[in-house]
């Protein structure tokens, strides 16, 4: 086992000596207060002097996110290489324009799978299976894969949660032993607290800061930079108050306030000296260039503020009790906004909720993916009802399904139309309904759920003289892709004699 401790340790040296830098970013008081994008905007200002690499640790005890629901953790974020991982990596492949690997969403879920495995191969030699050392080596370990793999200059890792978690406690733990390891010169701590000011008191208040600081440095990690996210600017009074109280320098206490735009989060950052601060503690120099994210928040805010023209975008789905569950979907549009110099409002819909009168006004709507069958007929009403009125669509996944159905009922005239992921349901409908969206071929024998589906990247033909080929500009594309469900293709002869155009295919099928 030691022989182990000891192979590690001496990876880290060798690592050292290739100039590999860490911060750990962790966050405080409460969840939910941006520790992603603040994690994403740290990386984006050392992005353009050395190889970045982010990794997210998640304390669930799932493989990866692809199966909880995205009310109860926000939306799944699909990789290139297939990899269903935190939405948080949509904010890092943002910031950074670079794509990210399901490796670098390091999940207890696939450390204990890992560590169980090794037991069952003999790895440990007979030694008890601990949480210390045998839990935080194997989190070391994949973090010096990762490391080795990418040829990492600096690792922005953030562990999920709230301090004080118990999920958390083995990432923290060894964040504590990696600082041993790789020297205080080569890794530095930030954390992201939460500064309330309460209705009818309107003070801000410091206390859920200095304590949880405190459970902080119970675990063995002192922070070298606060970030207090907070609606106003700290007072002098509060930054002298937790720089007492939790052991920081005011000048490394830096401000994390409310945004027209979380890409102002960076410049705000930048402005501030955030990065002088962190590469000091780390013995670096780097010179971020934030012109282009500048020219970016300008757009966006005159939009917000002056718009030549405002769009209206109805989004109905199915997981509206948490916005976060279109994250990905509302960036876009942010980014729509700036791209086109117009100003984008939204209007989440519950399907189940649909009514024609809550389209009124709205300039185009978006179907997003989904499962199972709650809100399934309201979401194809709001379908039927862009299609009679003209008005722009934009079916995601299940919406593109559903769109197909609508079609294939209201035009074609198949009112039993229906896919085989709500008719499995009721087994004994499926052979007499039509399935114009029918299961994968490779799908059929698979009895597990998690990472089976369709996914990541895969290229695209375009037909010419489509709007899609006018809109990519190109035969070939390349989309992200997360579904276990088609168009059944026995049906698209008479789905183009009704007018459907099916402008692209994967190539694989072609």
């Amino acid at each position: 086992m030691w022989a182990f401790v000891l192979r590690i340790e001496f990876i880290w040296r060798v690592l050292i000596m290739d100039n590999l830098k860490i911060l750990v970013i962790t966050g405080g008081v409460i969840s939910g207060i941006g520790k992603g994008v603040t994690s994403a905007s740290i990386a984006r200002l050392f992005k353009d002097n050395l190889k970045i690499t982010p990794i997210k640790c998640d304390g669930y005890l799932n493989t990866d996110p692809g199966t909880i629901n995205p009310v109860e953790h926000g939306e799944v974020f699909v990789l290139d290489d297939g990899g269903e991982v935190d939405m948080d990596f949509g904010h890092y492949e943002r910031f950074l324009n670079q794509n990210s690997k399901s490796t670098w969403n390091i999940t207890m879920g696939k450390i204990y799978k890992s560590i169980l495995e090794n037991e069952r191969r003999g790895k440990y030699l007979g030694r008890t299976v601990q949480l210390i050392p045998h839990v935080t080596n194997e989190i070391k370990e994949t973090i010096l894969n990762i490391a080795r793999e990418e040829h990492s200059e600096l690792l922005v890792i953030e562990i999920g949660g709230t301090v004080g978690d118990m999920e958390n406690i083995l990432f923290i733990e060894t964040m504590r032993q990696i600082r041993y390891d790789i020297g205080i010169d080569n890794i530095a701590f930030v954390h992201l607290t939460y500064i309330p000011n309460p209705a009818g008191i309107n003070e801000q208040k410091s206390k859920p800061t200095q304590q949880s600081v405190k459970t902080l440095n119970k675990a063995g990690i002192f922070p070298d930079l606060i970030i207090a996210r907070s609606s106003q600017l700290l007072t002098r009074q509060i930054r002298d108050k937790i720089a007492m109280f939790c052991n920081v320098d005011a000048s490394c206490i830096v401000d994390n306030i409310d945004v027209a735009t979380i890409y102002e989060i960076p410049i705000s950052f930048y402005k501030q000296g955030l990065h002088k601060i962190l590469g000091s503690k780390l013995k670096i120099n780097v010179t971020p260039k934030v012109d282009g994210l500048e020219k970016l928040v300008n757009v966006i805010k005159k939009n917000l503020l002056s718009p030549q023209k405002v769009v209206n975008i109805a989004i109905c789905g199915k997981y509206t009790e948490l916005g976060d569950s279109y994250a990905s979907i509302f960036e876009s549009l942010t980014h729509v906004s700036a791209n086109l110099d117009i100003l984008v409002k939204t209007t989440v819909i519950d399907g189940i909720n649909f009514d024609e009168k809550m389209m009124e006004g709205v300039d185009g709507i978006v179907v997003p993916g989904g499962f199972g069958s709650r809100g399934y007929e309201g979401k194809i009403r709001a379908i039927k009802y862009a299609r009679e009125n003209n008005i722009p669509f934009l079916g995601i996944c299940l919406g593109m399904q559903l769109a197909v159905i609508e079609f294939a009922r209201n035009v074609c005239g198949i009112f039993d139309a229906d896919t085989e992921e709500v008719l499995s349901e009721d087994n004994a409908m499926l052979n007499s309904i039509n399935p114009v969206i029918h299961l994968l071929s490779e799908q059929k024998e698979l009895e597990n759920k998690g990472a089976t589906m369709r996914l990541g990247g895969y290229p695209v033909l375009l037909k010419k003289d489509t709007l899609a080929f006018k809109l990519y500009g190109n035969d070939v594309i390349i989309e992200r892709f997360r579904h276990r469900y088609e168009v059944n293709n026995d049906y698209l002869d008479l789905f183009s004699k009704y007018g459907l155009v099916v402008s692209g295919f994967l190539k694989i099928f072609k």
